[in-house]
């Protein structure tokens, strides 16, 4: 049976077949079930839509058909916010998604008081359960539209992976992405930027004194989306990991009190 999944996978130019293999035959219930799977997986569905989760930071991430698969290079945007974010924080995930981001922040840092938002229904419906696991809570709407009035000046870490795809070049995406995933949750825009920018003109109202906000981005957008956070009063500066091949830029919100503070 392995064999035969993994031909048809390898046939159908899936590059780790056997892996997959693997993941469709534990998650199969039925032969017939089996046989079903393999199928939409030849078809070019996302693996993770069939099985309904994807691996991400050492977690099961609950991932529904329709929704943006959390991808492991922004893995690297919850190392950031982890390493900012002190125990009983309070964590903003935005563009959740399917909330991986802040479940994986939660999951590396003691106590955070976690809140996630996306304009997306089914992303919410899916965030909800991955987020409620760990005390989150989840908002449906248009970035902080749905945010409760309470959490205004509070938030310590903000984390955004807003979609930062160029409009031209969503139809050069692997058809996994481009057919199969929102087109909210990887458009963003003429040059990419446009979610980001809004989400940066609205952070500082959201931050507490001396919090952040990490955007995970590409690095030739990164200097664009520092100079938006210097335009709205934040401190930006760049990192990233050649290994993820992933870029995030943190922006700070000027403490307030003495000057070594800021």
């Amino acid at each position: 049976m392995h064999a035969t999944v993994v031909t048809k996978l390898r046939s159908a130019g899936c590059v780790f077949a056997e892996d997959e293999a693997e993941l469709l035959i534990s998650a199969a219930r039925t032969d017939a079930d089996l046989d079903t799977m393999v199928d939409r997986r030849v078809e070019g569905l996302p693996l993770e839509h069939i099985v309904g989760w994807a691996e991400f930071c050492g977690l099961r991430i609950t991932v529904d058909a329709g929704v943006f698969v959390p991808r492991r290079r922004t893995e690297f945007l919850v190392q950031q916010a982890a390493a900012l974010a002190r125990p009983g924080a309070v964590v903003l995930d935005l563009c959740c998604g399917s909330g991986a981001v802040g479940a994986a922040v939660a999951a590396a840092v003691d106590g955070i008081e976690l809140h996630a938002a996306d304009v997306d229904p089914a992303a919410v419906r899916c965030a909800r359960r991955n987020v409620t696991d760990v005390g989150g809570r989840a908002y449906e709407g248009d970035l902080y539209d749905p945010l409760p009035a309470g959490l205004r000046g509070r938030v310590d870490v903000l984390v955004a992976n807003a979609p930062y795809v160029p409009s031209e070049a969503i139809g050069f995406l692997p058809p996994e992405a481009r057919d199969h995933e929102p087109l909210v949750a990887l458009d963003g825009g003429a040059d990419g930027l446009a979610v980001q920018r809004r989400v940066t003109e609205g952070a500082t109202a959201w931050l507490a004194p001396g919090g952040r906000l990490l955007i995970e981005t590409s690095e030739r957008q990164a200097p664009h989306t520092a100079a938006a956070m210097s335009a709205h009063g934040l401190v930006p500066r760049i990192v990233g990991c050649d290994d993820l091949d992933a870029t995030v830029v943190v922006g700070s919100r000027p403490a307030l009190g003495r000057p070594e503070e800021r």
